[in-house]
């Protein structure tokens, strides 16, 4: 059995991509005890600067989504956190770039296998969908979401959080109205 304090003490002294624009700083949140696994894209900039995952609005909207407080949301006991990458990668042209490919060639395996716990996996943006839901690799991802039954109760794919993304929000009405109360009574069950 993996011993979780070794592993995320070697995560969190990790170098592997060292040529990153602000430098590694690997920002993840695990325990084999926690119910509900988050998987975003990678932090961004105002996450590596504060060193908490979602402390941004993008987290509020998320905490709202999922209806859970700073409190249970940062409790590595209930939660675990473990983004595609765990650094983050600088901007592009449109927004961040997207998560390294070392960094969950590197640690992925490790961390999913101490996750004995988990529940319900909630999975946000289209580098995590590739990854956890392969079958859903050639839908959009407000395809994936729209077809959130097939994956449900155990897995959920979310559009990002982001401010940027209200205009997705208005253009899907649907997910404030089916999905979200799915998923937060889900997660009362879980704590």
């Amino acid at each position: 059995m993996v011993d979780t304090n070794n592993l995320l003490k070697e995560i969190r002294a990790c170098k592997i991509c060292k040529d990153l624009p602000l430098g590694p700083r690997p920002i993840v949140q695990f325990s084999p005890n926690s119910k509900l696994l988050i998987v975003g894209q990678a932090p961004g900039r105002i996450t590596h600067n504060k060193g908490v995952p979602f402390d941004d609005p993008s987290g509020d909207r998320l905490r709202s989504w999922i209806g859970v407080n700073r409190d249970i949301f940062y409790d590595d006991q209930k939660v675990s956190i473990v983004p595609m990458g765990f650094c983050y990668p600088g901007t592009g042209k449109n927004g961040d770039l997207p998560p390294r490919a070392e960094c969950a060639q590197a640690w992925r395996a490790q961390i999913l296998n101490t996750l004995t716990s988990v529940e319900l996996t909630l999975i946000i943006g289209r580098y995590a969908i590739d990854w956890h839901l392969p079958e859903f690799k050639k839908l959009t991802v407000t395809e994936a979401v729209k077809n959130w039954k097939q994956m449900w109760p155990g897995q959920l794919a979310l559009p990002h959080p982001s401010p940027r993304n209200n205009r997705w929000l208005s253009q899907n009405p649907w997910f404030n109205e089916e999905v979200l109360p799915a998923l937060q009574e889900k997660v009362k069950l879980l704590f």
